[in-house]
């Protein structure tokens, strides 16, 4: 149909109708699902699809096997959406007046009950008074119960279709009948369409009609199945809402003692014997009340609405309590999941729950914890402010056995198999900043967010803790708890024996720079960071080529000329010394990269340069370009307000000559990969270098430097012949681990002893 609508119609669709005469139940499912595709595709005009494949559909709908009937009746009402009106009628309207007889078969009758509460939205109120009406009166009057059900099932589609006052005249008469069925699944039908109906019936209808309905269904439906109850116990909610405007005092308290009654059903018959020694029948039992119980945590919200929440206490406090110490799993996991919503209704009366937080948070099913702290920010916010928008200066000073629940869930996560709820867990630990104090997270947090990243195997779990930890580290205000912090982070991880560590450390600085100002990740991790480029693991270096984008835009020019250097420096030695492929690769594009990012400029401080060259005789201003040329300035800049102009005006003229010349010919080169011989081999780089002095461009990497070198360690690695006399004309700040010689690869590599690469690569390394 897709390829050629025309011919599949006159060449293919006429077998598959003689095929699906004698198909099996696959072909007849897979024949279903595809004349449906057909019709979502448009492939051809509704009129081509009603005209070829209409006849089709309906010619299956009374199948033998149920599945292949169901398939096919989709498949109609989908179609019956977009079927013009006339075709409507003819097609599908006038067979219905004989399908739906009692002469039919029961199957037959089901598929015109769900045909009919399609087709009342697209007829007018006459068509639908006259002609759909009275078969839908006959349905509802059906011999067998499960058209009666069915027929019930639909009234909602059909109120809907023909407005209030025929919804008034013929719809609720018929649910009146029908909620005094013989049939349960029939009583059920009504009394749950009925919920779903109360906004359509006036407020007369409702108190008249409708209240007595439900009242009577309720004292029945301890007597009747415990199904019943199940459906009742979800629409509670919904249903006291839908009546809440015309309950007496006395009804009003009537229905929310049935509610409290629910949420403790079965409850009462717990005597603590063997499983395998209850019948079954039993057992079945006690699954439907906790289902029943289970629905009584979902509509808990609407209740503390319906009693009012300055009421909770007296009204809804205990029963929250049972729900919240119930002895069922599926219980406790719903009242967690409404936990949040019921803090926002109880408002500034959220502290009589905090109890009730701790005993979930504390509780022994991870799937309970795994739903609380779904929200757990915002219902530790709620907590912390008591619901009023000021924040408390004493912080949850009321709730002394939050931070041993909190702790004590982590450990129990951690414990478990179940790495995403512990991965969760400490994502929204990252609120803690907002709700207890620095010394509390410094103390009962902080290190347990270095454990984890130092010990467990898990690598998203290592990432969130990782952030979190950084998130702590932002809102820590003391200089000597924040310095231990970095010291740790820059030792344990960037200097660890093991390369595991050290690529959490890299993770951690992404984080950094996401987290904290481009001069605070500048202060305390560039150098660690760049280091890594001696790193004797090929995948650490390599995660370090991603990552060196991100810390190229931390930078500042001109009061970061000298970090700009080194950066380019560490390139240039990657560019010449690295020896696996892969991370070569990396590299190359790397610096392509590097090259077309713009670097953020530090106006003020250029604009007064820029006034201190224009107020010195121009012999001055020769000489200080001259010295610019030849000597690379290291010292350190104030800080100001950065902006990002690349060749700004502010820029001074030599600089930004020199920014548009280098980047205009690295572009050039690195975009047609021209790596020509003219840029000589290595031994003479290294000899311009060490003799003319080398001076990085404050944009980026210097043609004379980086794209000979590149040129030359193609050639030269492909001869097999690097120079080892090669070495940076400066020198990079060494820390204690050294450069990569000087590092045992016994203590570098694997995770603990030997080197390799870890995930992006498999056993490589660079010892």
């Amino acid at each position: 149909m897709r390829q050629n609508p025309a011919e599949t119609l006159r060449r293919v669709l006429p077998k598959v109708r003689e095929v699906l005469h004698v198909a099996g139940v696959e072909m007849q499912l897979t024949a279903a699902v595809s004349f449906l595709t057909v019709l979502q595709e448009e492939s051809v005009s509704i009129h081509a699809y009603a005209h070829s494949f209409l006849q089709v559909i309906l010619l299956h709908l009374e199948h033998r096997d149920t599945g292949v009937s169901n398939a096919w009746l989709e498949t109609l009402l989908s179609v019956i959406e977009v079927l013009p009106k006339e075709t409507l009628r003819h097609e599908i309207l006038n067979p219905l007046v004989s399908k739906a007889q009692l002469s039919q078969t029961v199957q037959s009758r089901l598929v015109s009950c769900k045909i009919l509460g399609k087709l009342t939205n697209k007829f007018d109120a006459h068509t639908i008074k006259r002609e759909i009406l009275p078969l839908v009166k006959s349905l509802c009057q059906d011999v067998d119960y499960e058209v009666r059900s069915c027929m019930c099932r639909q009234l909602e589609n059909i109120a809907q279709g023909i407005g209030t006052e025929l919804t008034k005249s013929v719809v609720l008469p018929e649910l009146i009948e029908l909620s005094r069925d013989e049939g349960s699944s029939v009583r059920l039908a009504a009394f749950e369409t009925l919920v779903n109906l109360l906004d359509v019936f006036d407020t007369d209808d409702r108190s008249q009609t409708v209240l007595p309905l439900v009242k009577s269904f309720c004292e029945k439906s301890f007597k009747a199945d415990e199904s019943i109850l199940i459906s009742l116990s979800f629409h509670f909610g919904k249903l006291c809402h839908g009546l809440y405007g015309i309950f007496t005092p006395d009804q009003h308290l009537r229905f929310l003692e049935f509610y409290k009654k629910l949420c403790t059903l079965g409850l009462q018959q717990e005597n603590g014997h063997n499983e395998n020694q209850i019948p079954p029948q039993v057992l079945e039992q006690e699954k439907k009340y906790i289902s029943v119980r289970k629905n009584c945590a979902y509509n808990f919200p609407a209740m503390i609405v319906f009693v009012d929440p300055k009421n909770f206490h007296m009204e809804l406090y205990s029963t929250f309590f049972c729900l919240c110490h119930d002895p069922e799993v599926p219980v406790r996991y719903t009242i967690a999941i409404c936990f949040y919503e019921v803090s926002k209704l109880l408002n500034s009366g959220v502290y009589l729950i905090h109890k009730e937080l701790i005993t979930l948070l504390q509780d022994e099913s991870l799937e309970v914890l795994d739903a609380l702290i779904d929200h757990l920010p915002e219902i530790l916010e709620l907590m912390s402010t008591g619901g009023e928008s000021s924040v408390q200066e004493n912080k949850l000073s009321s709730l002394p056995d939050l931070i041993p629940a909190l702790t004590a869930a982590e450990q129990r996560a951690a414990a478990s198999l179940k790495w995403r709820t512990h991965e969760k867990l400490l994502q929204k630990y990252a609120c803690l900043p907002h709700i207890i104090s620095s010394d509390q997270i410094y103390y009962r947090f902080l290190q347990r967010m270095f454990t984890i990243m130092m010990t467990n195997n898990v690598l998203p779990v290592q990432k969130a803790a990782s952030r979190t930890l950084c998130i702590f580290l932002r809102y820590n205000r003391k200089q000597e708890q924040r310095h231990e912090v970095i010291q740790k982070l820059i030792e344990q991880l960037g200097q660890g024996k093991s390369y595991w560590n050290r690529l959490r450390f890299l993770d951690t600085c992404e984080f950094i720079i996401e987290i904290f100002s481009k001069s605070f990740f500048c202060k305390y991790f560039f150098i660690p960071a760049i280091e890594l480029t001696h790193d004797p693991v090929a995948n650490v270096r390599m995660k370090l080529c991603y990552l060196l984008p991100k810390v190229k835009s931390t930078l500042k020019i001109p009061a970061d000329k000298h970090l700009l250097q080194q950066l380019e420096m560490c390139v240039r030695k990657l560019l010449c010394q690295e020896k696996d492929k892969d991370v070569l690769a990396i590299v190359k594009k790397t610096v392509l990269e590097l090259d077309r990012m713009e670097m953020s400029m530090d106006a003020e401080q250029l604009e007064k340069e820029k006034q201190q060259n224009d107020g010195r005789p121009m012999s001055d201003k020769i000489f200080e370009k001259k010295r610019r040329d030849t000597k690379t300035p290291t010292q350190s800049l104030p800080k100001n307000i950065p902006i990002s102009v690349p060749g700004s005006s502010s820029v001074t003229p030599s600089t930004s000559k020199e920014i548009k010349k280098s980047k205009l010919i690295r572009s050039q080169s690195f975009n047609n990969q021209a790596f020509h011989a003219k840029y000589g081999n290595l031994e003479k780089c290294a000899s311009k270098s060490s003799t003319a002095g080398y001076t990085p461009s404050v944009s980026g990497l210097a043609k004379t430097s980086v794209l000979s070198l590149i040129d030359d360690s193609f050639r030269t690695r492909n001869a097999s012949s690097v120079p080892t006399s090669f070495s940076p004309s400066t020198p990079l700040p060494s820390t204690s681990r050294g450069t990569a010689n000087s590092v045992d690869p016994k203590s570098s590599g694997n995770k603990d002893t030997q080197p390799r690469k870890a995930t992006l690569k498999s056993r490589k390394s660079n010892p």
